[in-house]
């Protein structure tokens, strides 16, 4: 069986540091950092007082009173982005077979904000008011509806479902929406990720974990992946879509391609709960899978968007996997986290930095790894990697690999080429 060919056609964010494609792009490109101290709730009493929120959101401007009463926030989030990437596909237009366009929509976590607030009227009620939960209060958590409601919103009947693999999710999502289209299943899938956990529930629990980045008195400087002096992760928030479709159907409607997906890798570490391979054994290994599925040797690439979270263990192992890989011409890449401007959108991190990725393709520039400074080493980092430190960087950009790991030991690789006719 001859697989077809998966173009991207369509970009859609909502973002820690813009909330459209073009601000989310634009700020990445000046290193602009999205991180702030929390307005969702007060966090004084938190040992993190600050994370990567969406700002300037005004839910009222995209739905009816009825329907936020039905929507948890990450589902807003991720109707949001979709509606931009679908727009910009033209996805709507007139001869588009809406039974052949599917949604694979992902989250880490989903409804959070609402669980908290169920879970805790109840804590708090319950003994004297007995059992009473919002009708809404299942729908609004679980962690597929969001692919649910953008498909009821876009009367898409294709493939509809999400992927829940930790930090991985939506890179999964986009995985399973280009082996979906290659093998004729659909035509076109929207696919990307959403995650609004910046509420006490995730920024606690992270903390009881000791992942998050506890900077409070510096939170634009907080995330500074592969610095000697990070202390975890900055917890992000939004959401990000693309619109992946087989290419002589994009062809054939005229619409923009953006680039192609030509790979996608998947492993798993088989190690520990949270932490990383110390070795990288399991990020090697995705990126191997990714560059074998893809047909590319490895320095075919030219840039990788990192996981890059900004904890001491996770980033030490990737960069170590990196050299494994790749070998001399690691040293020849330009490797960038933009996790480093945007925080850590959990779920949503796969989709928002493979959106960055296509723009890095589409305009040749690297958006760089922002808070590093001179003398702030990790004895245990190679620095003669170029980690595109504080200052973006032109360069010609062919293909591009964006890695994302996820607790319990989920790797998802996804390899993206400029598109050749």
């Amino acid at each position: 069986m001859e697989l077809k060919r998966v173009v991207v056609t369509g970009l859609g964010a909502l973002s820690p540091i813009g909330n459209d494609v073009a601000t989310t792009w634009e700020n990445a490109k000046k290193g602009v950092s999205g991180a702030a101290p929390i307005t969702h709730f007060d966090a004084t009493q938190f040992k993190t007082q600050f994370a990567c929120e969406v700002k300037g959101f005004d839910a009222a401007a995209h739905f009816d009173r009825r329907q936020m009463r039905q929507l948890d926030l990450y589902a807003q989030y991720a109707l949001v982005a979709a509606d931009e990437a679908i727009a910009d596909a033209g996805l709507e237009n007139e001869g588009v077979d809406k039974n052949r366009v599917g949604v694979i929509f992902a989250a880490g976590i989903g409804g959070l904000h609402t669980f908290e607030e169920e879970a805790g009227y109840f804590a708090l009620h319950g003994a004297e008011q007995g059992p009473k939960y919002n009708p809404f209060f299942i729908p609004k958590m679980i962690a597929d509806i969001a692919a649910g409601h953008i498909s009821i919103a876009h009367e898409f009947r294709g493939p509809n479902f999400a992927t829940v693999s930790a930090c991985a999710s939506s890179n999964n999502a986009l995985i399973d929406a280009f082996n979906y289209i290659r093998l004729g299943q659909a035509d076109a899938i929207v696919a990307g990720g959403a995650e609004a956990a910046v509420f006490p529930a995730g920024v606690g629990g992270f903390n009881s974990m000791k992942a998050l980045s506890t900077r409070n008195d510096d939170p634009a400087g907080a995330s500074r992946p592969f610095s000697g002096s990070r202390d975890g992760f900055v917890i992000g928030e939004g959401a990000a879509a693309l619109v992946l479709e087989e290419l002589e159907h994009a062809k054939a409607r005229g619409a923009h391609i953006y680039c192609e997906i030509v790979g996608g890798g998947m492993s798993a570490d088989a190690y520990h709960i949270t932490a990383t391979h110390p070795e990288g054994l399991g990020a090697k290994l995705v990126m191997e899978n990714a560059l074998r599925d893809a047909g590319m040797k490895p320095e075919e690439i030219d840039y990788i968007n990192l996981h890059g979270t900004s904890t001491p263990v996770g980033d030490r192992s990737e960069a170590k996997a990196i050299v494994d890989v790749f070998g001399d011409h690691a040293y020849e890449m330009n490797l960038s986290s933009t996790k480093s401007m945007t925080g850590h959108l959990l779920g949503a991190a796969g989709a928002l930095e493979a959106v960055l990725s296509v723009k890095t393709l589409e305009e040749g520039i690297i958006p760089p790894t922002i808070n590093h400074e001179e003398g702030d080493e990790d004895p245990e980092v190679d620095y003669k990697l170029n980690f595109t430190f504080n200052e973006a960087q032109k360069r010609d950009v062919n293909a591009v690999l964006s890695n994302t790991f996820g607790f319990g030991g989920h790797n998802a690789a996804v390899i993206m080429k400029k598109y050749k006719d």
